[in-house]
């Protein structure tokens, strides 16, 4: 049953030695190896050390590839202890047998300041793309497949990218398999809330390891028949008959405590032509309406409150994009949200013109409830080049903000109605065909308080946001490759 070969990041004794422990007292595990920094110099007995760069290299997955000798290589991606289940190994082989796997991963219980919790974890499909995809921290690898996947990684000077490039090109001819089954404890030391996590991916910081993690991912595309070139139609901007240049366009529930701001932030523009506030008022309860009512005075606001009852906010956009006064672009404006100064509008409409695009999307600042920046700061999206942004897309958990939109495109395409993960879906069709335009500069403040929608997500939640967005990257990429089949 000696028929795994691990690999586990290494510290010191201290750290690893209850994890070795539980993993030979398993029975199924061949060898294991200790990846360690090259200024590490305890050893563990039973135990061969490598020193190599961290797991996520290409040099370590390399090194992997070079030592591992049983049917399974198993790889262990956290410094805490580990504490496989009864037979848990034994089950991960079975599954991976029974669907001969090139990867198998499993739901597992995470144990933060000493108490146990339910971590499940999310189905992997052709469109999972995210280079923080969750698996868990236990990877469970049939050799053959690892060793092939391994070896076509070209880029040995990735220091960010190798484990997601080695995963991308599994992908391309194994399956990957979710064992919905709990079947190992790990501890957890990251204890932020949802919203306090959401925002690292677009950290400036990271700027480096996004680059590396873009470069993975467009040669997978590329592999794969789903990239795109940089190759547009073009607009004209002289389809339908505008009344207004413009519409911000804010859908609402709730949102007492921030409506004034944002409703204000857009009145005070200025612009040099006509543009209007479109609310969609779904039904609040809390003052909400009667505070949008204070506005009334003003022409240019129209208050929207739906009949209907089944609307998110995809379905409160749609009532916005098709009134018939909507303007030739829809702005968007998210009810806890401001736009920074008098000259937001004006920035984005005049964006479309300039790059000749059917989306724009704008930079923003990141700030607490009383507009005080907030860690980490500005958030401008670099990756949506004109260059690459639209097979990168595929691999970004978020578009940026604002978001506006050429309204004729945007009601042929519609709005999918949901309360998250729409703006995203729209970025993908949109970027299918059309160029996305950039505003560097800062134009909108981020809110961030208690009451956000994803400000303390449970990880259910969380998981079916992520299964969501997932899903729309798999509609979008076989969309992709089909297009490329037929041209």
């Amino acid at each position: 049953m000696r028929k795994i070969d691990c690999f586990i990041p290494f510290a010191g004794i201290a750290q690893v030695e209850k994890t070795v422990k539980n993993l030979q007292e398993t029975g199924s595990v061949s060898s294991i190896y200790l990846l360690a920094a090259p200024d590490v110099t305890e050893t563990l007995p039973g135990c061969e050390t490598l020193h190599v760069p961290p797991i996520q290299s290409a040099a370590a997955i390399k090194a992997i590839a070079g030592h591992t000798q049983a049917e399974y290589t198993l790889l262990y991606t956290k410094y805490t202890t580990l504490e496989p289940g009864m037979f848990s190994l034994e089950r991960m082989i079975h599954i991976a047998q029974d669907s001969d796997a090139g990867m198998v991963y499993a739901d597992r219980y995470q144990v933060k300041e000493g108490r146990q919790t339910n971590a499940p974890v999310i189905d992997y499909q052709f469109g999972s793309l995210r280079d923080d995809f969750d698996f868990g921290s236990v990877l469970l690898f049939r050799t053959d497949a690892f060793l092939e996947a391994a070896s076509h990684i070209k880029e040995d000077r990735y220091q960010f990218a190798g484990l997601y490039d080695l995963r991308l090109k599994l992908s391309q001819k194994e399956t990957l398999v979710h064992i919905n089954e709990y079947l190992y404890s790990e501890i957890e030391d990251d204890t932020r809330k949802s919203g306090e996590k959401i925002f690292d991916y677009v950290d400036p910081k990271n700027r480096d390891r996004q680059i590396e993690m873009e470069k993975a991912c467009t040669e997978h595309l590329k592999e794969i028949g789903g990239y795109l070139a940089p190759e547009f139609k073009q607009i004209e901007f002289s389809a339908g008959n505008f009344r207004y240049e413009a519409s911000v366009i804010i859908p609402v529930r709730n949102r007492i405590r921030t409506i004034r701001d944002a409703i204000h932030s857009v009145l005070k523009q200025k612009t040099d032509f006509k543009f209007n506030l479109i609310i969609i008022d779904n039904h609040s309860t809390d003052g909400t309406t009667e505070a949008i009512n204070e506005f009334k005075s003003d022409e240019r606001l129209i208050h929207i409150i739906p009949r209907r009852n089944d609307l998110g906010i995809g379905g409160c956009w749609n009532m916005g994009v098709h009134h018939p006064e909507c303007g030739k672009f829809a702005v968007q404006l998210d009810s806890d949200d401001v736009y920074k100064d008098e000259n937001t509008l004006s920035t984005m409409v005049r964006a479309f013109y300039e790059q000749n695009c059917a989306m724009v999307v704008g930079t923003y600042m990141m700030t607490d409830f009383n507009m005080n920046m907030i860690a980490p700061g500005i958030i401008d999206h670099k990756e949506w080049t004109p260059e690459n942004g639209r097979n990168n897309a595929l691999r970004i958990n978020g578009l940026g903000a604002p978001r506006a939109f050429y309204t004729p495109v945007l009601r042929e395409v519609k709005v999918p109605n949901t309360s998250y993960g729409e703006d995203y879906a729209l970025g993908l069709n949109f970027s299918r065909h059309y160029q996305i335009g950039r505003v560097y500069d800062v134009v909108y403040l981020c809110r961030r308080w208690d009451d956000n929608s994803d400000a303390s997500l449970d990880i259910v939640k969380m998981n079916g946001h992520n299964l969501y967005k997932d899903r729309i990257r798999t509609w979008e990429l076989q969309a992709r490759v089909a297009m490329n089949k037929k041209e």
